[in-house]
């Protein structure tokens, strides 16, 4: 049995509904969120919002009649594109430019609406620099692998790259590294 509320908690929680308690992806987010040591929830939000825009425009894509000629090249500029995107720089800071989806590896094989279907947030946690580093076995850890990166120690080609929210291309991947002055470099021999 719970105690009545005291006239002052009325007052603070008389717009509060207690039965029906809005109940949000809080756990999950969570637990997503210390797998892959994603320090800021904006990320996960920004990588939320990128998957459901992928899955919608799957499923807007498969909508279409199968013999028409537009699903197939909307089919194949999903699975090489998706929409909002890029390569470039793909950090969140940067300034998302088109082309990415196989590319960048959030999907893992091309022309396939199903897959595209299945794209979540995990799927772009998993292309973030530091997961990338424990993959490659730079790190033991991915919180590890996230201060080496904070720190400095980690290029990725030329450019020294300093956000663990880097997200990681196919084609970058073979080429991360660590810096040339790098104590770490000079410790793992």
């Amino acid at each position: 049995m719970v105690r009545k509320l005291k006239y002052h908690e009325q007052k603070l929680l008389k717009k509060v509904d207690f039965i029906s308690w809005e109940v949000d992806n809080n756990l999950h987010e969570v637990k997503i969120m210390r797998k892959y040591y994603v320090q800021k929830r904006e990320d996960y939000t920004k990588y939320n919002k990128l998957s459901r825009a992928i899955r919608d425009l799957a499923r807007k894509i498969k909508e279409l009649d199968p013999k028409d000629p537009f699903r197939a090249k909307a089919n194949h500029r999903l699975a090489e594109q998706a929409p909002g995107t890029g390569t470039g720089e793909v950090g969140l800071k940067s300034v998302w430019t088109p082309g990415f989806g196989h590319s960048l590896g959030v999907i893992s094989i091309k022309e396939n609406l199903e897959i595209c279907d299945r794209v979540t947030a995990s799927s772009f946690c998993r292309r973030r620099l530091p997961v990338i580093m424990v993959r490659n076995q730079m790190a033991q850890r991915v919180k590890m692998a996230t201060q080496f990166v904070e720190q400095g120690h980690v290029r990725i080609g030329p450019d020294v790259v300093t956000d663990p929210a880097f997200l990681v291309s196919r084609q970058l991947e073979d080429f991360v590294t660590w810096t040339d002055s790098s104590a770490i470099k000079k410790h793992c021999g």
